[in-house]
């Protein structure tokens, strides 16, 4: 575990938790002390980051949950307490992407798939999290992760997806200001092109991707999983306490 430790005794609960970003969020928080609640709808991939925070030292709970429904939401938060006592961060991390051909020829079924867990998911979510965490002395912070598709850039082929996590973006912005006074920080952060599957073309491999990163960023490659947690972290802990309502881009200088 690392000698950083600004959320001893805290608890984070992550959603998506079960891969990519959201893993290496839990793992994050895990090793700067936090009991960590992982979320997600399929259970093997939460025991895993689960089994990887534990084999650390640290402590974790497996919860599943769909956050397009607002009684798993409520549940997974009841859950959290019951656990470990409060409710001190939240990672509103869930989310798909369907897209690749143009918006006149998406399905209607991608369209509400992505709006249901991308918009509707954060929502239920920053509901039931700033329901429990006004009612706390300490408060809380949220960090919701939307993406440089939307607010920053658009990209052909993703204009659903993108339109959903604008929303995030603008979400977060609204919930930030009507509850910094209850206690609740809120804030979120864009990745761009990311170390996870999601940032691959369909049949790409990750060398080609590579290649592909050095001519379009500039950074030249992608951003670490770890680096976009690390922006998470920021704003979660006390160091952020005066940032409210940003919207951090982590995405190598692409829209610089």
């Amino acid at each position: 575990m690392t000698t950083t430790a600004r959320f001893t005794d805290r608890t984070a609960l992550v959603t998506g938790a079960g891969s990519g970003i959201g893993r290496a969020v839990a793992l994050a928080f895990a090793a700067e002390g936090a009991n960590v609640v992982a979320a997600g709808r399929t259970r093997e991939p939460l025991d895993e980051t689960v089994a990887l925070i534990e084999q650390a030292g640290g402590k974790a709970l497996a919860v599943t949950a769909d956050v397009s429904r607002a009684a798993d939401v409520q549940a997974l938060v009841d859950t959290a307490v019951d656990r470990f006592g409060s409710l001190d961060v939240a990672v509103n991390n869930a989310g798909v992407f369907r897209g690749g051909s143009p918006l006149a020829d998406l399905p209607e079924e991608d369209w509400h798939t992505q709006l249901a867990i991308n918009v509707t998911g954060v929502f239920l979510a920053l509901q039931a999290e700033i329901r429990r965490m006004r009612t706390q002395p300490a408060g809380g912070a949220i960090v919701n992760i939307a993406s440089t598709f939307g607010m920053h850039t658009r990209h052909p082929g993703a204009a659903a997806y993108a339109a959903t996590k604008a929303a995030v973006s603008t979400l977060t912005r609204g919930a930030a200001r009507d509850h910094i006074r209850d206690g609740v920080r809120i804030n979120a952060v864009s990745p761009g092109a990311t170390d996870t599957s999601m940032s691959l073309r369909p049949g790409e491999a990750e060398a080609d991707r590579a290649e592909r990163m050095k001519a379009t960023v500039p950074l030249g490659r992608v951003s670490a999983v770890e680096e976009v947690a690390a922006a998470v972290l920021y704003l979660a802990s006390d160091d952020a306490a005066s940032v409210v309502g940003t919207d951090m881009v982590v995405d190598g200088g692409q829209t610089a």
